[in-house]
């Protein structure tokens, strides 16, 4: 079952960036983006494993999210505006990093335990685990190939298998998945 996510958030610009940042987390979802609550209702607005909702439109139609508050998480500009008791919370002015590991926090806390989603098995071989683990921790491609005594081409190589093998594109998408997937733990990137 290939997991959907909903965002629901007026600015583009918003929905855009979040939607490619959770395509990098979960290269296998479904992330759709509605403008408005009323385009969601007018989708079939049950199907969505998560909600990511912009705090006036969870404010707005508090009903209807309360209902699902162990799939929603309300996206805030800074503090949240009120006490959000049970739901989660995403505060979208972070930085890149920041955000990232407010998403991996969301994950660690069980947020997500009510829908696990399917982790595809990608056999990567121990030396890529570990050339992932390297570059997770921010070394250079000449770095890795020193700390593991093999070529810079070797390196290279095992860096373009990763990403082929997980279908990620960016140090930040490797980031996500190595601690989603217990290689790192976030504290030590």
């Amino acid at each position: 079952m290939i997991p959907e996510f909903a965002i629901v958030e007026a600015s583009t610009l918003a929905c855009l960036g979040l939607k490619q940042l959770l395509e990098e987390i979960i290269p296998s979802a479904v992330i759709r983006t509605f403008p408005t609550y009323q385009a969601l209702v007018e989708d079939t607005p049950d199907q969505y494993a998560h909600y990511f909702v912009s705090a006036q439109v969870y404010f707005e139609h508090t009903a209807f999210f309360l209902e699902r508050h162990q799939r929603t998480i309300v996206l805030v500009s800074g503090a949240s505006p009120r006490p959000l008791s049970g739901i989660a919370v995403l505060n979208t002015c972070q930085n890149e990093q920041e955000l990232v590991k407010s998403i991996l926090q969301l994950h660690q806390t069980g947020h997500r335990a009510h829908h696990r989603v399917a982790a595809d098995i990608h056999d990567l071989t121990p030396r890529e685990r570990q050339v992932l683990v390297l570059i997770v921790r921010g070394l250079l491609n000449k770095e890795v190939a020193d700390r593991l005594h093999i070529s810079l081409t070797t390196v290279i190589s095992h860096r373009k298998n990763i990403m082929e093998k997980l279908g990620i594109r960016s140090v930040s998408g490797l980031t996500i998945y190595a601690v989603m997937h217990g290689y790192i733990d976030p504290d030590r990137i």
